[in-house]
């Protein structure tokens, strides 16, 4: 169950660091914050990215072999930017449509797939 609430927990996290990243720019394309300072725009970001951390601290304890869960450090990084790669790309075609995956885009990823498949070898 702990790798479950592990892959859960970094899917919700990539989720809000994908939005703390990326999402500014959709709001300054809609007009929103078109007038903030960069400051408010960081801040704003890192408010978004606290919820990231809480997320992603958990997920990493809950997964981590030292902490009684089934990954070693080396497969939770891959995991994770697995899941990182996979959360961007959906977020990435729904807020930002225009933004196509080509075939070089779907290689990465199968080569991503490819290293979480070693590294758990």
């Amino acid at each position: 169950m702990s790798a479950f609430y592990t892959i859960l927990l970094l899917i919700c996290s990539n989720v809000f660091m994908t939005l703390a990243w990326y999402g500014h720019l959709k709001l300054h394309q809609a007009g929103i914050s078109t007038n903030w300072p960069l400051l408010v725009v960081i801040l704003f970001s890192w408010a978004i990215a606290f919820c990231e951390y809480c997320c992603q601290v958990p997920a990493n304890r809950i997964g981590f072999v030292g902490s009684g869960g089934p990954f070693s450090l080396m497969q939770l990084k891959v995991i994770q930017e697995v899941v990182s790669l996979v959360v961007f790309c959906v977020i990435a075609n729904v807020l930002f449509q225009g933004q196509q995956l080509h075939w070089n885009h779907l290689a990465a990823l199968v080569c991503l797939v490819l290293a979480v498949y070693f590294v758990f070898k």
